[in-house]
């Protein structure tokens, strides 16, 4: 029997975010028997800058975040600058749209920047199926915003921002992508989840969360935490290897990349994070408080507002406030959800809708890529950095 379809899911490998949503629906999708393509955007890009790209977003995160949170600014009150965005990556759109095989029936991101790839393709009819986003974050930057995106889908408290930017746009309330394995029914009690990963058995514990990269002052967070002397800290570093190391004689329980984050998060009081993110969807969902703390810049303190207005974390501005917002959360037993309600919406309900109303596959040019084809991309992609910037000084 023929199956309902093919679906392309489009994420990017910058952290770990972005592409642990879109695993998440495709796992969802295929589970409704969609045949599921996974894109990486960055790999659309020449190759070179596949990894200037995501190293230059990693080092401003590291090293310079104040000019991070200049871009989001900028970004989020110009939008020349989301139209400057969308130009640079016009060379790209070729290469992309080879990418979606002629039988998809809907196209999916869960990174914005694909949305400008994306958008552009459908609003000029070659790209001939429906595109829906999910977006990762509380917030809804204007990076996520293209014309021809067909709908938008948030988690119930998401905001746009600014306010009046998602004028005219659908944007639909749906669940989190968050896997089921981290709802607060489980089997595996806080006792058993600590044995499981050797800590220990008694006293107060605060999972230090800081994304796929281990990015912000980590270090600064888990000697703050630690000498709050009212809980221990369990630090993930995510792939950070160095900064595993750096941590190994901190004396608190470190570790490196956890695929298990579901019983981690039940073996602990407390969580402390530093983006808003997908970690803090999935505490939300297990129950457990959450804590905004050294937030990073740009989408990490837009979305620290948003969470505290909305009453679902505690966003703790210095370390003097620190030790009785732990003190006080990490007191309080497990909750059911902290997410409000939830919606009766689920991202591939919506998806599979979308595509069951598709008549036809997607337009697309499937002639052979060449190297001349390559080098024509990076040349243009290059002259249009160099023309935004002003020109080589």
């Amino acid at each position: 029997m023929e199956g309902p379809g093919r679906i392309v899911v489009v994420s990017a490998d910058v952290g770990a975010g972005h592409d642990t949503a879109a695993a998440e629906l495709t796992r969802r999708l295929r589970g409704r028997g969609f045949v599921v393509d996974r894109l990486n955007l960055l790999e659309m890009l020449p190759r070179p800058l596949h990894w200037a790209v995501r190293e230059a977003y990693r080092g401003l995160l590291r090293w310079v975040p104040w000019s991070y949170e200049l871009l989001f600014a900028v970004t989020s009150r110009s939008r020349m600058s989301v139209s400057m965005l969308r130009a640079l990556l016009r060379p790209v759109r070729r290469r992309m749209r080879r990418s979606i095989p002629p039988d998809t029936r809907a196209v999916v991101t869960t990174y914005p920047f694909a949305n400008q790839l994306l958008g552009p393709l459908r609003r000029q009819g070659r790209l001939a199926v429906p595109v829906i986003t999910y977006v990762t974050d509380f917030v809804v930057h204007p990076t996520w915003l293209a014309p021809g995106v067909d709908r938008y889908c948030a988690v119930r408290h998401a905001e746009v921002q600014p306010a009046g930017a998602g004028a005219g746009i659908d944007v639909t309330v749906v669940q989190p992508l968050v896997s089921r394995a981290f709802s607060t029914a489980s089997p595996i009690g806080r006792r058993q989840a600590r044995q499981r990963f050797g800590l220990p058995p008694q006293g107060r514990l605060a999972l230090i969360v800081a994304g796929g990269w281990g990015a912000g002052d980590v270090e600064g967070t888990v000697a703050e935490v630690a000498g709050t002397g009212c809980v221990l800290p369990v630090v993930v570093c995510g792939r950070n290897e160095a900064l595993r190391h750096r941590l190994r004689d901190s004396g608190a329980h470190v570790f490196g990349w956890v695929d298990d984050m579901p019983t981690l998060m039940r073996a602990v009081d407390v969580l402390v994070e530093n983006a808003g993110g997908l970690t803090c969807q999935e505490a939300l969902a297990c129950g457990v408080p959450v804590v905004t703390y050294r937030p990073l810049p740009g989408h990490g303190r837009a979305n620290a507002s948003i969470l505290a207005r909305s009453g679902l974390t505690r966003w703790v501005p210095t370390s003097e406030q620190l030790r009785p917002a732990l003190d006080d959360l990490a007191g309080q037993e497990p909750a059911a959800a902290r997410t409000g309600p939830t919606p009766r919406i689920d991202p591939a309900g919506l998806v599979a809708e979308a595509a069951a109303g598709t008549g036809g596959g997607a337009a697309h040019d499937r002639s052979r890529r060449s190297f001349a084809d390559s080098l024509g991309d990076a040349v243009a992609v290059v002259a249009a950095l160099l023309q935004a910037t002003g020109g080589p000084r």
